[in-house]
């Protein structure tokens, strides 16, 4: 399988090849963002892509929102983009070398594009980077994909045995309101670190 490296991401963003973005803010985030109400919550947004979250989190009024990407042409794109926005932190680094406490970590697309063998690295790192009574809150899939990922599959089952050790589940549970091409297809998920 190929590298899914940062040269690898690099390749994707320049050739303008980002096929996971939906070209607004998730709506199943959005909603739940709504609701949240700490507006001062140290939020990561990781495999961050355009960061749509991000800018609609500033409009409900978060203060404290960074986005982190390994492909240097999607953070340049995005200060670029949101350079208005002081609320919006952008940093071009590596997820699982990213050093930093945060109180909301927001899930989209981003662990999908992991390799399936660096899952339970994915797990601890998050766990790590969530203060006491963190959560990481999103959207996983819940499916196969008849193609070789990026994105790769995935379900409830596997995900219960990946997360359980390092998070409780608030919800685990099919997403109502996905976008329509991924209606059925994506669970959301709102975690609480242990």
């Amino acid at each position: 399988m190929e590298q899914l490296d940062r040269y690898y991401w690099e390749d994707r963003w320049q050739s303008d090849n980002t096929g996971w973005d939906i070209g607004k803010p998730s709506p199943a985030i959005v909603s739940y963002m709504e609701q949240y109400p700490h507006k001062a919550a140290r939020i990561l947004i990781a495999g961050c892509g355009h960061a749509h979250e991000a800018a609609a989190l500033a409009a409900l009024g978060f203060t404290d929102i960074t986005v982190l990407d390994i492909a240097e042409t999607a953070t340049e794109k995005i200060r670029h983009k949101y350079q208005h926005i002081k609320e919006i932190k952008v940093i071009c680094e590596d997820f699982f070398t990213h050093n930093a406490h945060y109180d909301l970590l927001l899930e989209q697309t981003f662990f999908c594009a992991i390799p399936t063998e660096k899952r339970v690295d994915y797990v601890q790192q998050a766990a790590n980077l969530l203060a006491p009574n963190g959560k990481l809150v999103g959207l996983l899939f819940n499916r196969n994909f008849d193609m070789p990922g990026p994105p790769f599959a995935g379900g409830i089952a596997e995900y219960s045995a990946l997360f359980a050790p390092f998070f409780t589940f608030q919800t685990l549970a099919p997403c109502f309101n996905s976008i329509p091409a991924r209606a059925g297809k994506e669970l959301f998920i709102n975690f609480n670190k242990k």
